[in-house]
């Protein structure tokens, strides 16, 4: 269920393991803990056996001739475990997809900041190379001293993601897909949602999202699931990633826009961080801002069939080109390989 767990390391295992490689995946939390997390109830004990668990990985670290981590290995502790490891020559990269290091340096509380805002930097510069999702996070690995450091974007996998043919349907379709803590950006520009339903005959889905946050809003809320989220994406005329502009947003590298486009959709996105490199504005998508600029992107995308045709074709493209399994494994097991002196 992590989402960054599956699309930044796991959907690469397959491909790893027919290379020849040997993969132990020892995850910190269990998907409990996740329910647990997004239905905001109990979750001290899947976080007590999570670490214990971690510990317990670590003290047989040895066996391993390289441990590709995500983000940190103790969320919310000194980097002292990434510390041991370079002292006892135990080879490890370190995979960001987010501005985790605002969670700590950016942190509400001064005690935090102060004793952990430097801690990602330490775990960066004690990896053999570490692999970041989109430019902001490369240049604060870079800052840190860090060996190496390389670019790989999040990507899909082209024989899951499939572009089709949609017939003219109505009502048509402007979706957005995440989780329930991604939420609040779509409230931002629900106002402008709201214009385009008054409108057009056009219906607003969210997968994943919270209900209780949309509620009173004209759009629809629909579970996740990894089995389904594909058809999901699939049943979309339009894609959107709306996103507010500040450190923790520059981290981010754009999966939603990646989904839709290698599902043949033209997208509307905040410009922010990733969302940059990915919306070439204008051929696979627009670039929107305020609420007019939205409402324009998606009205223009709405009423014109032949333009979400052409820039949903441009998108497929692009992910086909740049952001797929199928053209980034290679390198990812390249750098991989650059990390260890036994592989």
């Amino acid at each position: 269920m992590g989402a960054s767990s599956r699309v930044r390391s796991l959907q690469y295992l397959p491909f790893l393991e027919s290379a020849g490689w040997e993969v132990d995946v020892r995850s910190l939390f269990s998907d409990g803990y996740l329910k647990a997390l997004y239905g905001r109830r109990f979750k001290g004990f899947h976080v007590i056996f999570g670490y214990w668990n971690r510990l317990m990985v670590l003290v047989g670290a040895r066996k391993y001739d390289l441990i590709w981590v995500e983000k940190e290995l103790f969320p919310f502790m000194p980097a002292t475990a990434e510390r041991l490891l370079a002292v006892f020559a135990i080879p490890y990269v370190a995979d960001y997809d987010d501005a985790l290091f605002h969670r700590y340096d950016r942190n509400n509380n001064w005690v935090i900041r102060s004793v952990l805002g430097r801690k990602i930097d330490a775990v960066m510069r004690y990896a053999q190379v570490v692999i970041a999702g989109n430019d902001y996070l490369a240049e604060r690995a870079r800052r840190s001293g860090t060996q190496q450091v390389e670019v790989v974007p999040t990507v899909v996998d082209l024989s899951r993601y499939v572009a089709v043919s949609k017939a003219s349907a109505s009502p048509l379709v402007v979706g957005w897909i995440g989780s329930p803590s991604t939420t609040s950006y779509l409230t931002k520009f629900a106002s402008a949602f709201e214009t385009l339903v008054e409108e057009d005959d056009v219906k607003f889905v969210a997968v994943g999202a919270n209900k209780e946050q949309l509620k009173g809003l004209p759009i629809e809320v629909q579970e996740w699931s990894e089995e389904t989220e594909v058809q999901s994406i699939q049943s979309f005329d339009i894609g959107i990633m709306p996103l507010e502009d500040s450190p923790w947003e520059r981290g981010k590298c754009g999966y939603k826009l990646i989904q839709y486009m290698a599902c043949g959709l033209p997208v509307v996105a905040s410009p922010v961080g990733a969302n940059r490199q990915i919306v070439d504005h204008g051929v696979n998508g627009f670039f929107a801002e305020d609420k007019q600029e939205w409402v324009d992107a998606l009205r223009l995308l709405v009423r014109d069939r032949t333009l979400r045709r052409r820039m949903g074709a441009k998108g497929r493209k692009r992910a086909e080109s740049t952001y797929s399994l199928q053209v980034q494994a290679d390198r990812l097991e390249t750098i991989l390989r650059s990390a260890s002196p036994q592989l």
